[in-house]
């Protein structure tokens, strides 16, 4: 199988010419995922470096060769047995995937199942902006809330346990209050940066009005977080 997958990569680089539409990513540098050996905790990063490799690398193989590719990455502990398994199921015909996504999902459920849900969900609750941009915190909070289980009003509300509660306040208590988790993601977003462009441009004021010999005035200044 190795010898395989190794002739198939060195098709899909060695290709002269001009990368262009399907085949671009050929002459460019992926990073290929770990080894997987079954802890479900690392199955969504295993599955996410998959993913990204097959379409950037291997989209021109069949559907066969990208299992076997995957398949190369799946080792050690239960993950060998498993692997083994399939590898039969699919020399005898027991098995046929139709896509290298419908082998994905069967790998995450083989090894993600409710153990995954529930890691990921335990993270979720956990998440807190704290100092960081609301820029930062959505993309943190959204990829723990990918694959917890959490969708819907419970998602937001999550989303709002963890965002800082000057933010907060000021978003439930505006006119037209955000109602999906996208209107809460961009709309918490839009006025972290307005707040901090303001704290910005504050300081700019206050050290021109220092460097001028002045005795600057205390400003009183809501601090949103």
């Amino acid at each position: 199988m190795q010898v395989q997958i190794q002739a198939l990569l060195a098709a899909q680089g060695g290709a002269g010419g001009t990368a262009t539409g399907s085949n671009a990513g050929s002459h460019m540098e992926v990073a290929k995922p770990a080894i997987f050996n079954g802890e479900a905790t690392k199955v969504g990063g295993f599955i996410t470096a998959c993913r990204l490799f097959l379409r950037m690398k291997l989209r021109g193989a069949t559907v066969e060769e990208q299992v076997q590719w995957v398949l190369s990455y799946v080792q050690g502990g239960l993950a060998d047995v498993w692997k083994e398994n399939v590898m039969k199921e699919l020399e005898s015909g027991e098995i046929e995937y139709e896509s290298a996504e419908e082998f994905l999902t069967s790998l995450r459920k083989e090894f993600g199942g409710g153990e995954e849900e529930s890691v990921k969900a335990a993270e979720l609750r956990k998440l807190e902006q704290g100092g960081r941009t609301m820029e930062e915190f959505v993309q943190e909070f959204k990829q723990a809330a990918r694959g917890s289980g959490y969708e819907g009003r419970p998602l937001v509300e999550e989303f709002k346990r963890g965002m800082n509660g000057g933010i907060r306040r000021k978003l439930m208590e505006s006119e037209n209050p955000p109602n999906s988790i996208e209107q809460w993601y961009r709309r918490a977003m839009a006025l972290d940066r307005n707040w901090r462009e303001s704290r910005r441009e504050e300081e700019r004021l206050r050290g021109k009005k220092e460097q001028g010999g002045g005795t600057p005035k205390q400003e009183q200044r809501q601090s949103l977080p």
